[in-house]
């Protein structure tokens, strides 16, 4: 009997794909090489009608359902809503989740080497899109013999990516959902990564972003600007619940230095353990990647004129406490979208977990989600 919950699925093996085709990019620049690591979950239909394609948000990466070892307790990031019988339901579909180009996860970004020096590429990595990397997914889309999407799903970032497949390749992808994110960033939202960046650049170990020929990484920029992000994710509600005013110990210490609210202690934690698994330079660019998404920038700041093109049908879900990407926005981009003409469907959930609700298995986010993928014909 196996060891993993029937709705797992189970344990699973990164794959590597390896493109040898220049990728042009919309900084000027072209990766002359790169390679893509992804999985898979589910069978791929005779047709190759049944795909679907994960994209993750700002810290995410490949691993979004199963396990990689049988002794391994933590599943992927997405797991609550990814196997079989669950909202994207693995028994239907055959979905493929990446890290996306720029990661720092397996697939090429800053901490890879580049073969034009022998030395990894650092702060010399180019700088990225969500245009970018729809494109190197459509490229991965290709290798696996997969000419339509039946879904492309994200949230966060991750819902920014399922909006420009459905602009930048209208005749790939069926159906398009778009959780807990916006058709951009607004002005708060860019300054709270430029912080986070700040925190960073400013680190003594950061050596201008080449930090690894030094032997070193710039973890107290890292840990503070995962710190401030974390805060951003969750609602006052959440962390009022989770943490209160709740002191370590009964005695205050009146030391600036010393944790002494367990809200602070989480957050020190939080830092910590990012800064041990996550790149600098990919924190970078992934954080620009947000900043300088907007489609509507292309024509003259009209969302509707910038959706025209798209075939899909779409999905849109926001969540009550999410101030970081609020309903507010979402509903911007669903009108923007009945503007343009298109099918789309508008689901905002009452929830009290702040932007991290995406993540989560909250039962009516996962009741509607399931009851739209379900309605998806794969035959």
């Amino acid at each position: 009997m196996s060891r993993f919950p029937a709705d797992s699925v189970g344990l699973v093996t990164p794959q590597r794909q390896a493109f040898s085709e220049p990728l042009q990019l919309a900084c000027g620049k072209a990766l002359n090489q790169f390679e893509l690591v992804y999985e898979t979950y589910g069978e791929l239909n005779a047709n190759h009608s049944n795909a679907v394609l994960i994209c993750h948000a700002l810290s995410g990466h490949h691993h979004a359902a199963g396990f990689h070892k049988v002794d391994e307790r933590k599943p992927g990031w997405w797991d609550a809503c990814i196997g079989p019988g669950k909202a994207i339901d693995t028994n239907r579909f055959f979905v493929v989740s990446l890290n996306n180009l720029g990661g720092c996860h397996g697939s090429t970004g800053p901490s890879s080497i580049d073969p034009a020096t022998g030395k990894s590429y650092g702060a010399h990595f180019p700088v990225l899109t969500v245009e970018d990397w729809v494109h190197s997914q459509a490229l991965l889309a290709d290798r696996l013999g997969i000419a339509c999407w039946a879904a492309v799903v994200g949230g966060s970032l991750g819902g920014m990516q399922a909006l420009q497949w459905a602009i930048s390749y209208p005749d790939r992808i069926r159906h398009c959902l778009a959780i807990a994110t916006a058709p951009k960033l607004s002005a708060q939202n860019i300054a709270f990564n430029e912080v986070a960046r700040q925190a960073i650049i400013n680190d003594p170990d950061f050596h201008n972003g080449d930090y690894a020929a030094f032997g070193v990484i710039p973890k107290r920029g890292l840990m503070l600007a995962r710190m401030v992000g974390h805060i951003t994710y969750l609602s006052d509600d959440s962390m009022g619940e989770k943490f209160g005013r709740e002191l370590r110990t009964d005695v205050l210490n009146y030391d600036f230095t010393s944790v002494e609210f367990q809200v602070e202690s989480y957050l020190r934690y939080q830092g910590q353990e990012f800064s041990e698994r996550f790149d600098a330079n990919t924190y970078l660019l992934m954080t620009k990647a947000l900043d300088y998404f907007d489609p509507a920038g292309a024509h003259s700041g009209n969302l509707a004129s910038s959706l025209e093109g798209i075939k899909a049908r779409c999905m849109v879900m926001s969540f009550t406490t999410d101030w970081r990407f609020s309903p507010a926005r979402s509903r911007e981009l669903v009108d923007a979208l009945f503007a343009a003409g298109k099918q789309v469907s508008y689901l905002e959930i009452e929830a009290a977990q702040g932007h991290d609700a995406f993540l989560l298995p909250i039962p009516r986010y996962v009741q509607a989600f399931k009851a739209y993928m379900n309605q998806i014909e794969v035959a």
